[in-house]
């Protein structure tokens, strides 16, 4: 695996709404960052899936102020 990536079967996916949990906005932002492509999702049917380290990793990005090594 290139990059550290894990298998698909050991990524966890999360629905729209988990993720919105996750990050306490609404699915509607999770939906435009899924959108612009700041927030990497597949699609599944109609609905999308975003893998939770991809959530995890925008968070530590997303950090204000916070001086990284």
């Amino acid at each position: 695996m290139a990059g550290g990536e894990r298998p698909l079967n050991e990524v966890q996916f999360l629905t729209v709404a988990e993720v919105a949990s996750v990050m306490r906005v609404s699915k509607m932002t999770v939906y435009r960052l899924v959108h612009s492509g700041h927030l990497p999702a597949i699609r599944v049917g109609r609905s999308f899936r975003v893998p939770e380290q991809a959530v995890h990793e925008y968070l530590r990005e997303s950090y204000v102020g916070v001086e990284t090594a």
